[in-house]
């Protein structure tokens, strides 16, 4: 979960992710990225059995595997401004089981999000989020649970609406699984969501439409390479069944059935988490939560992220900018004629 800084690749501390390429020190402008190393697999051999098992990764065909991709990828979107190192591609294979066709799309859906949601995607990098990350908004617990997970902790209460706009939580959402899949381990285990809801006002909840909420979910289910296995929500307030009933008819089946509501009740929530790793806001034992640890991780993140985010993020490039399973003009519509329904939920709850 540390950040290594003598491992960050060089890059220009004012380099922007828009694809202007006049933005990086000259010395920088005409330098193609550095060739990524021959892969290494780091995972224990419990998690090498463990990944056989869950996901179907055999490490004598792991390779083969990678470069199968690699071939797809080149026939079928040839224009495609993307990684095609064996690492990365891995995480795409690990989050679709190492179904080809499954992780292409995956793929394919985690560039498109980033040409289609220039608010969220253009100049993101860590410390255009820090002001998030000064909120207390968003955290990792230091330990994982016992089954090899790591907890990320959101609480959408920290965020008042008058700082900044609502996308500016979705980057720093994003930024940190950006992060945490850097790790195979994380790629193997998954992660499991914490969020608290105390101190949610129907003002902060109104944010959330439909169309934003369908994007949201469709990075978060079928456009980033993470596994999430659990999503606990804690301390909701009555109007979370309107922000519920926003969210769930994008949810599938299978993700539905991984929310996990508890209200105030922390021993529900220890059931799933244990008092070891928790802080003692959560009836834990681990002191109280610590946000600045995470928030200096990322900060310090900052010059790798550029340099690997950099090379497949450029939303002036508009090949493959549709979802396959992608929001047109014409479901945004239907998503804010819902919207209109919803709200009157929110109120009613309120």
């Amino acid at each position: 979960m540390e950040v290594d800084p003598n491992k960050s690749p060089k890059a220009g501390e004012n380099a922007s992710c828009n694809g202007d390429a006049s933005a990086l020190p000259t010395d920088l402008q005409l330098q193609a990225p550095p060739k990524p190393p021959p892969y290494v697999c780091t995972l224990s051999p419990q998690l090498i059995a463990k990944a056989q098992e869950e996901l179907q990764e055999k490490p004598e065909w792991r390779l083969r595997d990678a470069q199968a991709l690699r071939d797809m990828i080149l026939k079928e979107a040839p224009n495609l401004k993307t990684r095609l190192d064996d690492a990365f591609l891995l995480r795409f294979l690990r989050a679709r089981k190492f179904d080809y066709d499954r992780a292409l799309k995956l793929l394919l859906n985690y560039h498109a999000s980033q040409k289609t949601w220039p608010e969220v995607f253009s100049n993101l990098r860590p410390s255009a989020i820090k002001r998030v990350l000064d909120s207390g908004f968003l955290t990792m617990l230091p330990r994982p649970d016992p089954l090899g997970r790591y907890i990320l902790v959101i609480r959408p209460g920290r965020w008042k609406i008058s700082d900044y706009p609502i996308t500016e939580n979705i980057r720093a959402i994003y930024i940190t699984l950006e992060k945490l899949v850097q790790s195979e381990e994380n790629q193997v285990n998954g992660i499991v969501i914490l969020a608290d809801y105390g101190g949610v006002a129907l003002s902060q909840a109104a944010q959330l439409g439909p169309f934003m909420a369908k994007k949201v979910i469709g990075i978060l289910q079928d456009g980033f390479p993470m596994r999430i296995k659990t999503v606990n929500i804690i301390n909701e307030p009555i109007i979370f069944k309107g922000i519920f009933a926003i969210i769930k008819p994008f949810l599938k089946e299978k993700m539905t059935e991984r929310f996990v509501l508890h209200g105030s009740d922390l021993s529900s929530l220890h059931k799933d988490i244990p008092p070891s790793i928790l802080p003692q806001e959560y009836g834990g034992t681990m002191g109280k939560l610590n946000t600045t640890a995470w928030a200096e991780s990322l900060l310090a993140f900052e010059e790798e992220f550029v340099a690997e985010f950099c090379q497949t993020c450029s939303p002036t490039d508009n090949a493959h900018a549709q979802y396959a399973d992608g929001p047109t003009e014409q479901s945004g519509q239907q998503c804010e004629d819902s919207f209109r329904g919803v709200r009157s939920q929110l109120y009613y709850c309120y």
